[in-house]
């Protein structure tokens, strides 16, 4: 785990009432809860898997939350982007994240970014954050984070969805393989508009979501070096182990 970022303030008996019950796990307790609230993460996009994602973080009590995402709502985010709502359509899609999250815990610290990630942007997002979780459905934009996360040593989960099935991993710069390593080309038959099932973008977020806490707060078994695979249609799910690519650009370009 890297450093926190985040100022560190003690738990205030406020929020020892409201996680009181995730505190009983026995290897989170209050240190992990207070690692978590001196945590920042970022999360891109913040639509169907990245708004679960962040509300799941902002339950579980994260400090501070960047969130980058461009755009007005739009009828066809409804069904799975869970944080806007139908008052909210053609407005920025940002604003509704925040008041959202805002309502759910008024004590977060949001950096509310109304673009999406880019070479151009990347590197001052990552350097807000602990942590990453990448929920962009475009190549483009993981690799530019996935180039980031190495570079300035951030942790980063991996998750993505299509259709009835998805994926996650757990990335830690100098110890597993990157998003490279992995998928070394952006696919060429990858489209931005594909189908979309809200309920199978929500069920690898929560897992990102939990990834996130195990790495920040020091608990459990992240999947570092290993691959998630879950095909919702069939309910099947298959671990592989992944490696580090020989000559990846990325890892050869940090130094490790």
């Amino acid at each position: 785990m890297t450093e926190p970022s985040v100022p560190r303030h003690p738990l205030t008996a406020e929020e020892k009432d409201v996680y009181e019950w995730q505190m009983w796990i026995p290897d989170l307790g209050e240190e992990g809860q207070q690692r978590l609230k001196d945590a920042s993460v970022m999360v891109s996009r913040v639509g169907g898997v990245g708004s679960v994602v962040a509300y799941e973080l902002a339950a579980a009590g994260i400090g501070k939350l960047v969130l980058a995402h461009a755009g007005n709502v739009k009828p066809s985010d409804l069904n799975r982007q869970l944080l806007m709502t139908h008052d909210w359509i053609g407005k920025p899609r940002i604003e509704s994240i925040r008041r959202r999250l805002l309502d759910l815990n008024p004590r977060l610290e949001i950096v509310a970014v109304a673009e999406n990630v880019s070479e151009d942007n990347a590197a001052d997002l990552v350097q807000q954050c602990d942590l990453i979780v990448d929920c962009a459905p475009l190549f483009p934009e993981r690799f530019a984070m996935n180039r980031q996360a190495i570079l300035q040593k951030k942790p980063l989960v991996e998750c993505a969805m299509y259709e009835m099935e998805a994926h996650i991993t757990t990335v830690i710069p100098g110890q597993s393989p990157c998003l490279q390593c992995i998928f070394p080309e952006d696919p060429p038959t990858w489209k931005r508009q594909f189908p979309v099932l809200g309920a199978v973008s929500g069920t690898v977020a929560c897992m990102g979501a939990v990834e996130a806490v195990k790495v920040l707060a020091g608990l459990g078994d992240p999947l570092t070096g290993r691959l998630l695979r879950m095909d919702l249609r069939r309910m099947t799910f298959q671990t592989m182990n992944v490696s580090r690519r020989q000559c990846c650009p990325i890892c050869d370009a940090s130094g490790k």
